[in-house]
């Protein structure tokens, strides 16, 4: 008898050790679940915002971001509307250098000391972000085989009105006896303003020069006269080359093809490279959490589509510079 009871209490004991062997692992599958559910809510947990971020200004940025705006309001903020429009760089300071004016203001030159001190009269604290960089980029008609390498020189003299240059003969006379017909966009563009100031060095353009708002004018003229050459950013040619041809441009070592390889501020088509910006109202961030997210997106990930857009990136260390102040405001 008393045989029998040792057995059942070591039966006991065995039986209670398996139940709390259980409930250990149970506890373990619990912490772990809470675990892996607590990591789950917090990335799941990113703040959403709603809103507008209005931005205007450059044609020639336009396209890198509108890109952009369009990723961050597909894959980041769904909320946020994020509206970009292209009145031009000039035309779109006037927009953003007002009260209640626009968040952004994109840029193909740096702000003039005039809109700088029309920020500053109006207490707008105003902040550059250097986002690409440009080749400004010589096109002609496709079927316009003579003309695909020309000097540095040469290209300033068709467009400058005190030159000798009305015909393709002038540069060369195996060229053909043609008028040239320059194009160009006009005064409100930051294009104009840097072709006028950096490359022809405020000398005044040929008054025949056919100067137009819009880029996809230019494109649809250039590309229907055999005898035209007109200037714009790199990434209208690239984004249009079933259309228009290029020049290479001789700067005294040879015909530079402007390319995201060539355009940079140390490269081979560096005469005609130019960082683009947009400029941002520090108080508008400040004032807007969707304002301030979307610049520091735009920081993050500008070099991800400046390519596809036909822009060169920006050094790595330039970006995160950026995306540091940015953080900070």
């Amino acid at each position: 008898m008393l045989k029998m009871k040792k057995v059942w209490i070591l039966f006991t004991l065995i039986l209670m050790l398996g139940v709390l062997a259980a409930c250990g692992n149970d506890d373990d599958t619990t912490s772990e679940e809470t675990t892996d559910n607590a990591g789950t809510e917090t990335n799941d947990t990113a703040e959403e915002l709603s809103g507008s971020v209005v931005i205007d200004g450059s044609g020639t940025v336009y396209p890198l971001m509108a890109r952009i705006a369009e990723e961050y309001m597909l894959t980041e903020q769904e909320g946020v509307s994020v509206e970009v429009a292209r009145s031009g760089t000039s035309a779109g300071f006037k927009k953003f250098l007002v009260e209640d004016g626009t968040d952004f203001n994109d840029a193909s030159r740096h702000i003039k000391e005039e809109e700088q001190q029309m920020a500053d009269d109006l207490g707008i604290e105003v902040k550059e972000l250097k986002v690409a960089l440009d080749g400004l980029t010589f096109v002609i008609h496709p079927d316009n085989d003579w003309a695909t390498e020309l000097t540095q020189e040469d290209v300033i003299n068709i467009f400058k009105a005190d030159s000798d240059i009305e015909n393709w003969s002038d540069i060369n006379p195996d060229f053909p006896s043609e008028k040239i017909n320059t194009y160009g966009p006009n005064e409100n563009h930051g294009t104009y303003e840097f072709f006028y100031e950096n490359i022809l060095e405020k000398q005044d353009l040929n008054a025949d020069v056919n100067l137009q708002q819009d880029y996809s004018t230019l494109v649809t003229l250039v590309g229907e006269d055999e005898n035209a050459i007109g200037f714009f950013g790199f990434g209208y040619y690239v984004n249009n080359q079933d259309q228009l041809g290029v020049v290479s441009v001789d700067f005294g070592e040879g015909a530079v093809e402007p390319s995201l390889e060539t355009i940079a501020e140390d490269g081979d088509y560096a005469p005609f490279t130019r960082p683009v910006f947009t400029y941002l109202n520090v108080d508008m961030a400040k004032d807007k959490a969707q304002v301030k997210d979307f610049a520091i997106y735009l920081m993050e990930n500008v070099n991800t589509f400046a390519g596809e857009t036909g822009f060169a990136p920006l050094p790595v260390a330039e970006v995160e510079a950026l995306v540091e102040e940015l953080s900070g405001i």
